[in-house]
């Protein structure tokens, strides 16, 4: 079936090339009955506009790019979920690519959105070490990093402040009575984990309570590595009444390897998670998490990203959003003898 163009339009109409274009971009210089006449004639044509050679005309392919680490991980699927939502309330479609945190892919996904001309890329990034390796594509095309909190790096990001939010969740379970508090999924090669376990360790020195630590050994944080690394942790010797699980994935597997074992949670032991994805507020996991407002999140990095597109800011952006404890049944009250 012969694609039906402009051109045709226009014959049918009894107008000019240019007539109809101007009814398609809204141009003032035609009559609103002109416009009107010439849109039902498109619309009984099956007429559809070339994305291709409007974009160069308008120099703007309405097109953002969306490179995510793990589309599987919950919480960045509703990440994706709520970028998409404010992208489209802005007029602006995404393109959506998953780098399974692997550098390479990363710089190949990127030279994609640069070769598919997106406007403009908001990039979860592998890691810290993503800003270097993307440093010689972060001049041709507006860049937004999010997720990451990449400290003082020259670059425009959104991020929750990942340092107060594990201080205040170690604060929670302290006004809660707990004294032996272990940190659960501490990761390497993440900024983010970094800072977790850093605001973890400051609220323990300043508490004084003395830090514990089960270090994730997997290349990822899931569901599936949460619940394998901790039944390894309850063949052990129980040091602590209560898991701060670095986040709700891995507080997830945590409650599966649990009840297995039947070891009851808060009872046992109070598990607080850190994320507050979906899954968490469901009636029978109820997990006490630390909430990253995602909406907020989504809504800060598309503002920051169409700033730097319609404004051409060639600065940089620090975004830090304040973390919140969202209080559900996982987490008891501690009894002191």
């Amino acid at each position: 079936m012969k694609n039906v163009t402009i051109k045709d339009v226009a014959k049918v109409a009894g107008v000019s090339y240019s007539t109809v274009s101007r009814a398609l971009s809204g141009s003032p210089e035609i009559s609103e009955d002109t416009r009107e006449r010439i849109l039902q004639i498109c619309k009984e044509m099956n007429y559809t506009v070339n994305a291709v050679a409007r974009a160069m005309v308008m120099r703007s392919t309405k097109l953002l790019g969306l490179i995510l680490t793990d589309i599987s991980n919950p919480f960045m699927s509703e990440l994706a979920y709520h970028i998409d939502r404010q992208a489209r309330a802005r007029g602006y479609n995404i393109i959506l690519c998953n780098s399974s945190r692997d550098l390479e892919l990363e710089k190949e996904l990127f030279e994609l959105m640069i070769a598919r001309q997106v406007d403009g890329v908001i990039l979860f990034p592998c890691g810290p070490e993503s800003y270097d390796s993307l440093s010689q594509y972060l001049t041709r095309i507006p860049t937004v990093f999010a997720g990451e909190n990449l400290r003082e790096i020259p670059v425009s990001y959104v991020s929750v402040d990942n340092y107060r939010g594990a201080y205040l969740g170690v604060e929670h379970l302290y006004n809660l009575g707990h004294r032996d508090i272990l940190y659960f999924g501490r990761r390497r090669g993440s900024t983010t984990h970094q800072l977790r376990a850093e605001g973890y360790s400051a609220a323990c020195k300043d508490l004084g309570i003395t830090p514990q630590f089960c270090n994730n050994t997997f290349p990822s944080t899931s569901i599936k590595y949460g619940y394998q690394l901790s039944k390894q942790l309850f063949t052990q010797n129980r040091t602590f009444s209560a898991i701060f699980a670095a986040t709700d994935t891995n507080a997830l597997g945590i409650m599966q390897a649990a009840e297995e074992l039947g070891i009851r949670i808060p009872e046992d032991i109070s598990l607080l998670g850190f994320d507050n994805i979906r899954d968490s507020g469901l009636p029978r996991i109820d997990l006490t998490t630390v909430e990253q407002p995602k909406k907020m999140l989504a809504s800060m990095a598309v503002d920051s990203l169409l700033d730097k597109i319609q404004n051409e800011l060639s600065g940089y952006t620090h975004r830090i959003l304040m973390p919140t404890i969202v209080e559900r049944s996982s987490c008891a009250a501690f009894p002191h003898n």
